[in-house]
C-alpha cells in the first residue's frame, strides 16, 4: 500500500511538472503561471490523409511534440491541447485532401473563430504571449490573420498574439533532404519524404512501412501520397524536427526582447 501511496505521489507531481495544459489541475496551472510561465503555445495540426502510408493524424502527432520539445527549450512556457481539425478546402467543392475518406475540414471563418476563442480564453488565464504554430500548410494565413487582428485590440491590455510563420518553412526542408542525398524528383509535395520522416521520428507506428513505396500504392486511383517515401529515415526526420524547433524557439525569443 505505501509503494503504491508513493507511485501515485510521483505520477502527480511529474503531471504538476508537465508542460502540457491539460495535464495539469487549475491551480497547478495558476502557480505555474504566476511563478513566470505566460507563455502559451498553440500547436494546430490537422486530420487529413496521408497516402496510404501516413496515419490521418500525423500533422498532430507532430506538432505535439514539437511544442513540447519548443516549450522545454524557452523553459517559461505552457502548451494548449492540439487543435486537430483545420482548413482543407471549401466543404462545398471537396478536392484533394477532402476527395480522401478521413479528412476533416474547417472553413477558414470557423478556423479563424475557434483561434480567437482558444487565444481569448488563455489570456484570461493569466497568459501573456500567445504563439500559434501550424504544422500544416493551409493554417498559416488565417493564423497569421487572426494573430494581427486580436493584436488590434480584441485581447487584455499587455497581451500579445504571434503566429510562428518560421515553423512550417517546407522549401528550407526539402534544401535539407537533398543535402542528405534525396533526389529532388523524389521528395513529393504531400505525404512524401519529409512528411514521412519526421512521422517516423515521432511515432514509428503512425507509419505503414509496408505501404511506403508506390509499388504498394493502388494503381486504380490517386494514392494521395507523392514522391518516393521509401526513402525517408528517423534521423533524416530528427534533423527536421530539430530544425523546426530550432527556428521558432529564435522567432518566439526575439518577441520577448
Amino acid at each position: 500500500m505505501v509503494a503504491v501511496l508513493l507511485l501515485l505521489m510521483a505520477t502527480g507531481a511529474a503531471h504538476a511538472q508537465s508542460v502540457f495544459i491539460e495535464e495539469l489541475t487549475w491551480p497547478e496551472l495558476r502557480s505555474r503561471v504566476a511563478a513566470g510561465s505566460t507563455i502559451a503555445l498553440v500547436p494546430t495540426g490537422g486530420t487529413e490523409q496521408g497516402g496510404p502510408h501516413l496515419a490521418l493524424g500525423k500533422h498532430s502527432v507532430v506538432v505535439r511534440e514539437a511544442a513540447r520539445r519548443i516549450a522545454v527549450q524557452l523553459g517559461n512556457a505552457l502548451v494548449a491541447p492540439v487543435i486537430p481539425v483545420v482548413p482543407e478546402g471549401p466543404l462545398d467543392r471537396p478536392a484533394a485532401n477532402l476527395a480522401f475518406p478521413g479528412t476533416l475540414g474547417l472553413s477558414d471563418d470557423t478556423y479563424a473563430a475557434v483561434l480567437r476563442d482558444i487565444a481569448t480564453s488563455l489570456a484570461l488565464s493569466g497568459f501573456k504571449l500567445i504563439c500559434f504554430i501550424g504544422d500544416h500548410g493551409q493554417s498559416q494565413a488565417v493564423q497569421a490573420r487572426v494573430a494581427i487582428e486580436l493584436n488590434a485590440g480584441a485581447l487584455p491590455a499587455g497581451v500579445r498574439v504571434i503566429h510562428v510563420a518560421s515553423y512550417y518553412a517546407p522549401a528550407d526542408e526539402d534544401r535539407e533532404l537533398a543535402r542528405a542525398g534525396v533526389p529532388a524528383k523524389a521528395l513529393g509535395d504531400h505525404a512524401g519524404v519529409g512528411d514521412t520522416a519526421v512521422t517516423l521520428a515521432v511515432r514509428p507506428g503512425a507509419v505503414r512501412m509496408q505501404k511506403r513505396s508506390a509499388s504498394a500504392w493502388n494503381e486504380t486511383g490517386s494514392s494521395g501520397a507523392s514522391g518516393r517515401p521509401e526513402l525517408a529515415t528517423q534521423s533524416m526526420g530528427e534533423k527536421l524536427l530539430r530544425q523546426r524547433v530550432a527556428r521558432a524557439v529564435t522567432e518566439i525569443r526575439a518577441q520577448l526582447r
